[in-house]
């Protein structure tokens, strides 16, 4: 059984959990809270040294970092894997845009207004920043979406849930996504998919401390 090392708040860490919970994939949950610095101990960095979460343990003493390529690695096989090469290249590449455009500004917005105490005055020369690209990023995801139910195409993929992570929070941190309607249709769509879980959800059978 897969062990997974994750913050319950933290986006990233939520793609692999709503990946598992897509697939049906039994898990153990240990849960690392980085704002406690967690994942920055002797214990922890001997497994990953990047000290960053999520981390899966896919076999004894053998991890593997980054929360998109762990999508992948779960995902390999299923229907979240696209198996056609160039839709398999387009998944890469809205990941790859994700981790780029979404998750830097988006995501760090989201960490440092809605995790960090006293994160907004801290990073208050930061924000315009992170909310011109981040909004530049939704209007990219805007007019994608308005011309296709998922990242790729008609079906719903590992590139979705990359994507949703952070995308979903986004209204939490301060950005309006009124006038993004098909961005908030996605939002919908994705939310309906079976096997769908928020992110404050946690398999509770599996639950343990590390």
């Amino acid at each position: 059984m897969y062990t997974l090392y994750s913050m319950q708040r933290s986006g990233n860490s939520y793609k692999v959990r709503l990946a598992l919970a897509r697939l049906g994939i039994p898990y153990r949950l240990v849960e690392v809270d980085i704002l406690k610095g967690e994942s920055r101990t002797p214990e922890f960095l001997a497994k990953n040294p990047s000290g960053q979460v999520p981390l899966l343990e896919v076999a004894p003493n053998r991890y593997l970092a980054e929360s998109n390529a762990i999508l992948w690695y779960v995902a390999g096989g299923s229907t979240l894997a696209p198996e056609d090469r160039f839709a398999r290249a387009e998944a890469l590449q809205w990941m790859f845009f994700e981790q780029h455009s979404l998750e830097p500004n988006i995501g760090a917005a989201y960490f440092w207004l809605a995790l960090v105490k006293g994160g907004r005055e801290l990073q208050r020369h930061t924000l315009d920043d992170w909310m011109e690209k981040g909004y530049g990023a939704l209007g990219v995801m805007e007019m994608h979406l308005a011309h296709n139910r998922f990242a790729i195409g008609e079906h719903y993929t590992v590139a979705d849930i990359a994507l949703y992570a952070y995308t979903h929070l986004a209204e939490r941190c301060d950005f309006d996504l009124t006038r993004y309607p098909a961005t908030r249709a996605w939002l919908e769509r994705v939310a309906a998919e079976p096997g769908h879980v928020p992110i404050h959800w946690q398999p509770e059978p599996q639950r343990a401390a590390e």
